[in-house]
């Protein structure tokens, strides 16, 4: 029964074993795969990452264009050189990509313009004063032309393109339909590299006007006003916002036939361009695979740690089966032992009974003598029966709390004494010392502390060799404690079984021990000990005897 139990065992913990070896093998093969999906996510995301760059980067730009130009039509062409100065400088305040502005002070006429205008029909448009505004742009270089002035040095492509289209659109115009705001500002605006040119919008009733103006000569001859602004843009002065530092180590501005023959294949690049006026360039980004690694690491190292926890907490299952096991295989084994040692002292007590029985039952009479010695033998064995019932009996009661302290006044030196005497008549061989000091009586059981005494000065002499079984006890008030010691001069106790020698059914395995041990002898002590509210304690030296230490409550 015993091999089959151990067999079980076995095959459970190897099951343990195995189940401990694949869970570290998927555990490895998690890590590997969580380390390949961080490297795979990291690579996509230098890829894709790169539009949010350019998003928070080309995000100025973006108000300039969509914002800020679109407030040149509230002044209706009414600007001038003044106002056209003041507008700039919050321009060039605001968006240092603006590196020059040139302000086209211009009017729409229905008279022919000679020069410096566009005719078609009887609507032109032509300049009256330019201007040029800009940080690097000298004092006395303002006014590039005025009206009346011969022109010099002033390009006229720039004013021609956007004033053809916008002749190009008033003569498409549909004056019975209001054109919608995203028409309106794709005809009135030019974009070019690097250069951004605005006509101001004038009303749908105007525009009316202008139609009228292509085609008919107006009675009032009249002039209108309109603002052309011309924006030179400088695409290297655009702030780059690096809003991922942790994954792109250098982000710089390139044109887009920047193509580096020399980048070492440690490193990882990518571009994105930068679109509308800036489409001639690009962003560029680079980064060192090393930096990017680290990247990669951040994103991983969370991954781990959640997989060393999973981890963790099955190995913490798998300890705590095992453990489990364990205990309950020693649980069984002392239990065996347990059942096995009790049979055997039923056993011989029974076994004689039984022998005395069947010889005076055989025997045809007997003598005076043959009765007193059955009679003996019988009381004896009858004692030995009953002594090791109610000590399991005891043991049961006071483990279940089901018995109470019956308080009686002790005189601890008589009792020590009486002790001595009874045991020196069982075992005459055994050597007795004894010491009292500080108390003379306390309050206690005196059937619980008999029980205790019996028990330890029977575990002494069971565990002293022949030549040196001796007990020294004695009994002292410390602190309102009282303080016993048992020592004797016996085999001692390992110190790996020190915190075993008080479990139920524990037995040390030595030749001391072999037969007559249920492994309940210091269990019962120590049960006894807590509920008389006390403590025990034991000191051992293998080869040199054990002390066994009992603090109790004094109570006089």
């Amino acid at each position: 029964m015993v091999s089959e139990k151990d067999s079980g065992y076995r095959k459970n913990f190897s099951l343990i074993v195995t189940f401990i070896v694949l869970i570290s093998i998927l555990f490895i093969l998690s890590l590997f795969l969580a380390f390949n999906f961080s490297k795979k996510n990291i690579e996509n995301d230098f890829v894709s990452a790169k539009a949010n760059v350019l998003e928070e980067s080309i995000k100025p730009y973006n108000d300039f264009f969509l914002n800020k130009l679109p407030e040149i039509s509230y002044y209706n062409g009414y600007l001038d050189s003044a106002t056209a100065s003041k507008f700039v400088d919050t321009v060039l305040l605001q968006y240092p990509f603006v590196s020059k502005v040139i302000f086209y002070d211009t009017q729409v006429k229905n008279v022919k313009y000679e020069e410096n205008g566009l005719n078609i029909g009887d609507f032109s448009i032509g300049m009256k004063n330019v201007y040029q505004f800009g940080s690097l742009v000298p004092k006395d270089s303002i006014k590039l032309f005025g009206e009346n002035e011969v022109r010099k040095n002033v390009s006229l492509d720039d004013f021609t393109a956007l004033s053809i289209k916008l002749i190009n659109f008033v003569q498409k115009l549909d004056t019975t339909k209001v054109p919608s705001q995203e028409e309106l500002f794709s005809n009135f605006t030019n974009i070019r590299s690097n250069h951004i040119d605005y006509f101001n919008i004038p009303s749908h009733e105007l525009l009316k006007t202008y139609k009228k103006m292509v085609t008919t000569k107006l009675e009032s001859d009249p002039v209108y006003e309109q603002d052309m602004l011309s924006f030179q843009l400088d695409p290297y002065k655009i702030k780059i916002k690096n809003s991922r530092p942790l994954l792109y180590q250098n982000i710089r501005i390139e044109p887009v036939t920047y193509d580096p023959l020399d980048t070492s294949s440690e490193y990882i690049t990518g571009e994105i361009t930068l679109g509308g006026p800036f489409s001639d360039y690009k962003l560029y980004f680079i980064s060192s695979k090393s930096f990017v690694k680290k990247e990669i690491f951040s994103f991983f190292l969370p991954i781990a740690a959640l997989l060393l926890l999973v981890y963790g907490v099955l190995i913490l299952v798998a300890f705590l089966i095992y453990r489990n096991l364990n205990i309950n295989h020693k649980m069984f084994k002392l239990q065996y032992d347990f059942v096995t040692n009790l049979t055997h002292e039923f056993k011989t007590p029974v076994s004689v009974i039984k022998i005395a029985g069947n010889n005076i039952k055989s025997a045809a009479s007997l003598t005076e003598r043959e009765q007193q010695l059955y009679g003996k033998i019988l009381d004896e064995e009858a004692d030995k029966l009953n002594g090791l019932m109610n000590k399991l009996l005891a043991f049961t009661q006071i483990e279940n709390k089901a018995i109470t302290l019956n308080q009686d006044e002790v005189n601890i030196e008589e009792f020590i004494e009486s002790t001595i005497d009874v045991h020196q008549l069982k075992h005459p061989d055994f050597e007795f010392t004894y010491e009292v000091s500080g108390f003379k009586t306390f309050i206690t059981d005196p059937v619980l502390l008999g029980s205790l005494f019996d028990n330890l000065v029977e575990n002494s002499y069971k565990y002293s060799p022949p030549d040196r079984k001796k007990l020294h006890i004695s009994a002292r008030l410390i602190k309102d404690r009282i303080v016993l010691r048992f020592k004797d001069a016996g085999i001692g106790i390992p110190s790996s079984e020190i915190n075993n020698i008080f479990k139920k059914f524990y037995r040390i395995q030595n030749r001391y021990n072999q037969n007559g041990s249920v492994g309940l002898g210091l269990a019962f002590c120590k049960e006894l000990v807590n509920f008389m509210n006390g403590d025990i304690s034991v000191k051992s030296v293998v080869d040199k005897g054990t002390e066994f230490k009992i603090v109790l409550p004094y109570i006089n």
